[in-house]
């Protein structure tokens, strides 16, 4: 085993937090394509052993295997309760990030306090991805590396069922709302109309 690769094992051991290739080599002073060769020996030396190394959104870090992971968690385990709230705007946020509050709030037809995406971005899970260039300039969110850790996933592309929503027109409010914000007259007309409960087209009373 390469000095390299003993220096790039302790490091990612000693880690409090996924690393980048970036950083990794910043910290080590070596080259990234160096480090990113690294990477996959030492990926392939851990393979199949009781830790693992993978990479989830671009950071590195060491887990233990899947199928024995249940032999850690009752000792590890932190259970973390969203609530049904706090779980819907995870979902919405990974499917469509990054989103506003305002598209959050079309998908879910009831309006999200704030306390709820504060508790996504206290687990780590969200982050404030900057704003969105329309009138207002609302923050948007997005997720973080930290969430795809959580569930095993290597980036969003893993995430199940996207086309499979989309097909469904359960996907479709997102987009409405977003076209809303750019100024649509029909876009808007019909939030409105969701918010008041109608059908699109129909007229209230």
């Amino acid at each position: 085993m390469s000095a390299l690769i003993r220096a790039l094992e302790a490091a990612l051991f000693a880690a409090t937090q996924p690393m980048s290739i970036e950083a990794i080599a910043r910290h080590l002073g070596q080259g990234e394509a160096a480090v990113r060769e690294a990477l996959r020996e030492l990926a392939a030396h851990y393979a199949g052993r009781g830790v693992e190394l993978v990479e989830r959104g671009g950071r590195w870090h060491f887990q233990t295997a899947p199928d024995l992971a249940h032999l850690l968690r009752p000792m590890h385990e932190e259970p973390r309760r969203l609530t049904r709230a706090a779980t819907e705007c995870l979902a919405i946020i990974a499917y469509h990030e990054p989103v506003s509050r305002a598209e959050i709030e079309a998908i879910r037809g009831v309006q999200t306090a704030k306390g709820t995406v504060d508790v996504l971005m206290e687990a780590g899970w969200v982050r404030i991805a900057g704003r969105r260039e329309v009138p207002g300039r609302p923050v948007i969110y997005a997720t973080t590396p930290a969430f795809l850790a959580e569930f095993g996933l290597s980036g969003r592309r893993d995430l199940p069922g996207i086309e499979e929503l989309r097909a469904t027109g359960l996907l479709d409010p997102v987009d409405e709302a977003y076209n809303a914000l750019m100024g649509d007259p029909k876009s808007e007309e019909a939030l409105r109309q969701s918010a008041d409960g109608l059908a699109p087209g129909q007229e209230s009373a």
